[in-house]
């Protein structure tokens, strides 16, 4: 009979090691926090959390993914739970984030584009590394910054973590059209803050 080590090796290889999170996972962990909360103070305390709560239920983890994969699991849903207390401090109803006259005519009804009209113009930063300019990067997020929690929100789970509309309207109890209404509107802002600022 011949035994297979293999199984009982790739077991040993996921095991946790708790008192190496820190060294190992916590810039990667802010970073990826910071990009999508904005604010330094509570992606720190968002990491911190993150590793406590791994603690508190590392039994359960059952070797599928890494550590590294594993945090940034329990990290999302702690962000995605800040998403859901900035968006309950906004009034959601029809009323309010009803379309306001004109704002649709920035975009195709169809397909969601820029119309042709109302496309902003060139930041100047259409190389393929444009994104790492740094000086674009603090722009971007302080336009960003600006962006009422739950737009933010929005914007970030649609275009950073390419979540799907019909996730993002489940986790933060939104309309599919409330939804499009909001991704609209913090173009349009996002645009003009890059417009003033950039250009």
């Amino acid at each position: 009979m011949q035994l297979d080590l293999t199984s009982n090796e790739s077991v040993e290889n996921k095991r946790l090691d708790p008192h190496q999170w820190v060294v190992k996972y916590a810039d990667y962990l802010y970073g990826y926090t910071l990009v999508r909360i904005n604010d330094e103070d509570l992606a720190r305390d968002l990491v911190q959390e993150t590793f406590l709560a791994a603690l508190e239920c590392k039994e359960k983890f059952g070797g599928r993914s890494s550590e590294k994969t594993w945090l940034t699991a329990i990290l999302k849903n702690k962000i995605i739970d800040v998403y859901r207390s900035r968006s309950s401090g906004f009034a959601k109803s029809s009323a309010v984030l009803e379309t306001q006259e004109g704002d649709t005519d920035f975009f195709d009804h169809d397909d969601g584009h820029w119309n042709d009209q109302h496309r902003p113009a060139e930041l100047g930063i259409e190389q393929p590394d444009a994104l790492e300019n740094q000086e674009f990067q603090r722009i971007l997020q302080a336009c960003m910054k600006r962006l009422p929690g739950l737009w933010m929100s929005v914007f970030t789970m649609k275009h950073i973590d390419d979540e799907s509309t019909e996730m993002i309207c489940s986790e933060l109890k939104l309309s599919s059209s409330n939804f499009w209404v909001i991704i609209h509107r913090t173009k349009v802002n996002l645009r003009s803050c890059l417009q003033r600022n950039w250009i």
